[in-house]
């Protein structure tokens, strides 16, 4: 599975995404720009000493990270208000799992790219404005990873 974060901004929530990649074997794409320095104290503390398990990238923009991937590529743009629940769809072991920024989500230009990919996670609070970016990606991911069958688990 392929995580990426679009211009990620709380360097803890980055840190843990990098935790759940190295936990997973999933590999963690970048887009540019940070809202932090990839030397902060916060993300490394987050991620532990696990970034060196850590199959990442980083890119200058969405643009960069798009231009690189194969045609038949699928994106999964997990944002609120989203036509479909995050379970209801069938994920393959190299799909992409993307996820905005804490504060502004992913944009409506971006998610309009990908028809037929928006999905969202369900909340069931309406005062709730959103849950946290690093549990979104772990709701999602295990979601996908247990429909493939937890491929490769010990």
């Amino acid at each position: 599975m392929n995580i990426v974060l679009v211009e990620p901004e709380i360097p803890p929530n980055t840190g843990n995404v990098a935790r759940l990649c190295a936990a997973t074997g999933s590999r963690l794409h970048l887009i540019e720009p940070l809202g932090f320095r990839l030397d902060d104290k916060q993300l490394k503390r987050a991620g532990m000493d696990y970034w060196h398990h850590v199959q990442w990238s980083r890119w200058k923009d969405w643009a960069s990270f798009a231009a690189q991937l194969d045609p038949g590529a699928r994106l999964w743009m997990v944002e609120s208000n989203g036509p479909r629940h995050y379970a209801d769809v069938q994920y393959a072991d190299d799909d992409y799992l993307v996820f905005g920024r804490e504060t502004a989500g992913l944009s409506d230009h971006l998610v309009n790219q990908y028809p037929g990919r928006w999905v969202r996670i369900p909340m069931f609070n309406a005062n709730a404005r959103s849950l946290n970016l690093s549990n979104c990606v772990a709701l999602v991911l295990y979601e996908a990873l247990r429909q493939q069958g937890f491929k490769g688990e010990l």
